[in-house]
């Protein structure tokens, strides 16, 4: 299944690359819905490098959803639009349900030096999937307006 999202940002382009590359605002846009706790020796890096990233979820910073890999990759293109993508996957409670995970967030300028903000996930969970839509999607949606919120602040 299929969540997207389609927005034009309130920044520019660079800012939008920086702060989506940052674990800070993961947990910034993702709060009070989803809570992200880092299991790597020393933290969330300060920006996303390309690898794999152990993190523990959590629903309302209370009850735990599981454990998963933030699997970090940064195709190149050659139109100028920045992407990064995450194909981790989960590794104990629901999130283990997933699989097949394929995050995409793409960045490009407007005309009006704002942000093309683009970012679909493709997933799959068996049976269970069209549950976990529903889930997905909500959390995609209170993404989508904390990315608004905050990026402004992204100057």
């Amino acid at each position: 299944m299929r969540v997207l999202l389609k927005l034009v940002l309130d920044c520019p382009p660079d800012a939008a690359w920086a702060a989506i590359r940052s674990p800070r605002v993961l947990r910034d846009v993702s709060a009070p819905f989803t809570t992200f706790e880092s299991l790597e020796a020393d933290g969330f890096p300060d920006a996303w490098e390309a690898g794999d990233h152990p993190v523990l979820v959590k629903a309302f910073g209370l009850l735990p959803i599981g454990e998963q890999i933030i699997g970090i990759s940064f195709p190149e293109r050659e139109d100028g639009v920045r992407m990064m993508r995450d194909t981790g996957r989960g590794l104990s409670g629901p999130l283990a349900l997933v699989t097949s995970w394929q995050h995409s967030i793409a960045i490009a300028p407007t005309a009006d030096g704002r942000t093309l903000y683009r970012d679909q996930l493709v997933f799959s969970a068996g049976p269970v999937t069209p549950l976990l839509w529903v889930a997905y999607w909500a959390f995609w949606q209170w993404r989508a307006f904390g990315l608004r919120r905050f990026a402004p602040t992204w100057r």
